[in-house]
This record gives structure tokens, C-alpha cells and sequence, in this order.
């Protein structure tokens, strides 16, 4: 998939079933690996965040491994918590979850959410992941800690 880098550290999709998303797959390590996860923000101003279950994201039962489904979960609280977030960076002081039904091999998973409470440096998030069925797989709440300083991340290799 091609990207051309955008606004600060997100990337623009411009080819794939993802066109017209955004991603920091290039520009975050782990993100690169687990992903690829996607952003977009609606019409009305919410964010929504999606990918497409590959072998690679399956447990051994063939269902996508709860791992995969906190990561996506911990990228979305951040996307939900974008416009709190402004010029500051932040880091998940928590983020907790329940499993309510399996991903499967190439479901198309988006995560929705809202900012619940944002005060000085904490910013409280809640969401849900669901399949294209619309069958929610997890819900999900968190809290970032927002920071006047961006913790330097060590360079990809």
C-alpha cells in the first residue's frame, strides 16, 4: 500500500481497501508490527478506527488473538482522545477491556469511541470493536496521561 507522509506523523492512504485512511504504521515501531491499523475521522467529527484480520493477527484457536485486539484497542483510545490530546503527547496509564466475541480470519474490525471526561493532564476514553457484522468483539476503557514532552522513541532498525 502506498503512503505519502501528512500532518505531523500520520501517513495518508492512498491505494487499498484503506484509501482516503491514516496511520502511523510507518512512524511507530510497534504499530508497524502488530498493524496495520487505520484512522479517519467522520463527517460529524468522530474518529473511527479499522484493519482487516490476517493469519498473522489469529491465536491458535483461529481467532484473532486477544493480544491484537488490546493493541488495536490502545491505538483507537489515542485516536478517540486526538482532539483532547492538541500538541501534547500522552501515555495509557490504563486500559482495561472485556471480550464479548471472537474476531475471525479477514473481518474488517473497526473501533469507535468517546472522550468521556478530559481534565489538565487526564483524559478518560470508552469504546467498542466490532465486526462488519456489527457484533461488538470488545469494549474497551481507558486513561491517558497527556504530556508536555514527547518521549523520544529509539530508532527503527
Amino acid at each position: 500500500m502506498e503512503m505519502n507522509v501528512e500532518l505531523g506523523n500520520a501517513e495518508l492512504v492512498t491505494e487499498g481497501p484503506f484509501a482516503g485512511w491514516k496511520g502511523w504504521g510507518g512512524v511507530d515501531p510497534y504499530e508497524s508490527h502488530a498493524g496495520p491499523f487505520y484512522y479517519q475521522q467522520d463527517a460529524d467529527g468522530r474518529m473511527r478506527c479499522a484493519f482487516i484480520a490476517e493469519h498473522r493477527h489469529l491465536n491458535a484457536g483461529g481467532i484473532v488473538h486477544g493480544g491484537c485486539l488490546m493493541s488495536f484497542a490502545d491505538m483507537a483510545l489515542f485516536a478517540v482522545a486526538f482532539g483532547e490530546l492538541g500538541a501534547f503527547h500522552g501515555v495509557t496509564l490504563t486500559l482495561n477491556a472485556e471480550f464479548t466475541a471472537p474476531g475471525q480470519l479477514g473481518d474488517r474490525l473497526e473501533a469507535t469511541g468517546e472522550v468521556v471526561r478530559a481534565g489538565g493532564t487526564i483524559i478518560f476514553v470508552r469504546g467498542e470493536i466490532r465486526r462488519q457484522t456489527g457484533e461488538t468483539c470488545l469494549a474497551y476503557s481507558g486513561i491517558i496521561k497527556r504530556l508536555k514532552t514527547r518521549i523520544e522513541a529509539a530508532p527503527m532498525v
